[in-house]
């Protein structure tokens, strides 16, 4: 695995798990970014976009973007990879006891 490929794995398991941490598993895209750097991950919008694509083309998250503003919800299945009670090729497992 590359670097490049690690670092979005990383990165796509952090959006997850910020959803995750939420009361209504969902967050606009300005609150994921802003977690995002906060976390190490400095990310433009675009490329926000792009892996929120990507974990929605891979059924762990859904997305709203109806009032101008990009909202990513969980599903069932992003919360069982947030988790780590699932694995999924392209996101990172999380360490045991790391959360």
């Amino acid at each position: 695995m590359s670097f490049g490929e690690l670092v979005n794995a990383d990165m796509r398991l952090a959006i997850l798990q910020i959803l995750e941490s939420d009361a209504g598993y969902s967050h606009n895209e300005n609150v994921i970014r802003s977690a995002l750097h906060r976390l190490g991950h400095s990310i433009s919008s675009d490329s926000l976009h792009s892996q929120l694509g990507w974990l929605s083309e891979m059924g762990l998250v859904t997305i709203n973007d109806d009032s101008g503003v990009t909202v990513a919800t969980l599903t069932t299945r992003g919360q069982d990879a947030a988790l780590g009670h699932a694995s999924v090729f392209g996101v990172a497992r999380p360490m045991p006891g790391a959360r």
